[in-house]
């Protein structure tokens, strides 16, 4: 009984304060409704704004995760487009080449150009075909459209061409309609023109009229297409033209080629560089005269 009297003694003024608590929550509960709705109100309106804080920078934050996954799908859809086309222009050159294929009995191999480098005056390609095709330096390149290049080196998977968008390619050229010779080069001022020289200022060159390979050309067999004639012009002190012909394969547009298994003679190659060198002209393809000449050595 003593310790419960202390018990009770120590705990007294904790019980009827939990007590009367208790009984004035009650009351207010039972009897003040409109109060304890007042302050729900009030409360609410404390806490509104703030939980409105939160909502907004919740959605904000799905909002910008949303926008990310968006923009991911965009960039995918994207990708997709541009592998689309690409394919779509693979296919309409594979095409061409296709009904190129039947108008032709020259001997060839189909070569995907796989690097350009059409930044400086050397141009050069790079095809997927090399001497496990029968690919050889010296061999003419060609597309649906016209002349490309040359092989100027190969190894057992690639070969690299010289375009035609290179200033030490020439190629023996004639005016279809007109049947006049002229010699065909690039000089290095505009990537989507080429320069024809050595025809004479009396003939009528007219804007449009066809450029193909000459005969003589030692490369190319005759007919291929090089390109068309844009302008004509008499420089001042010359009996011939400088014409400007927009290439009928420009370079930048060439994705698959077709190398023509054919390739110049070595013997006549040689003779006509030592002639060359008898009479003090630079020789502008040296490494493919060597290469010649190496082959001939063989």
């Amino acid at each position: 009984m003593a310790l419960a009297q202390q018990i009770w003694e120590r705990t007294r003024d904790y019980v009827v304060f939990g007590t009367l608590l208790l009984i004035g929550v009650v009351i207010f509960v039972g009897r003040n409704g409109p109060a304890l709705r007042a302050a729900r109100a009030a409360s609410l309106a404390v806490t509104a704004p703030v939980e409105g804080v939160f909502e907004r920078a919740a959605r904000f934050r799905q909002s910008l995760e949303e926008n990310e996954r968006l923009r991911m799908e965009t960039a995918d859809l994207s990708a997709d487009v541009a592998r689309l086309r690409e394919a779509a222009a693979e296919n309409a050159q594979l095409r061409a080449l296709l009904q190129f294929e039947d108008t032709t009995t020259i001997r060839r191999v189909v070569g995907r150009v796989v690097a350009k480098d059409i930044t400086e005056q050397s141009n050069l390609l790079t095809i997927d075909v090399g001497e496990r095709d029968s690919v050889e330096i010296g061999m003419p390149v060609i597309n649906e459209r016209g002349i490309v290049g040359r092989v100027i080196l190969t190894n057992d998977r690639y070969a690299v061409v010289m375009p035609h968008q290179n200033t030490q390619f020439r190629v023996p050229a004639s005016i279809e309609e007109l049947g006049r010779e002229g010699v065909v080069r690039w000089d290095g001022a505009s990537f989507d023109k080429l320069t024809m020289e050595y025809v004479v200022k009396t003939e009528p060159v007219e804007r449009g009229m066809l450029v193909v390979t000459s005969p003589f050309s030692g490369v190319f067999p005759a007919g291929i297409s090089v390109g068309r004639v844009d302008t004509a012009y008499a420089a001042a002190g010359r009996n011939d033209y400088v014409i400007q012909l927009e290439p009928a394969a420009p370079i930048s547009e060439v994705g698959y080629v077709y190398v023509l298994l054919t390739r110049p003679d070595p013997e006549q190659a040689i003779l006509e560089a030592q002639a060359r060198d008898s009479l003090g002209i630079e020789r502008a393809t040296s490494a493919l005269d060597a290469q010649l000449e190496a082959a001939t050595e063989e």
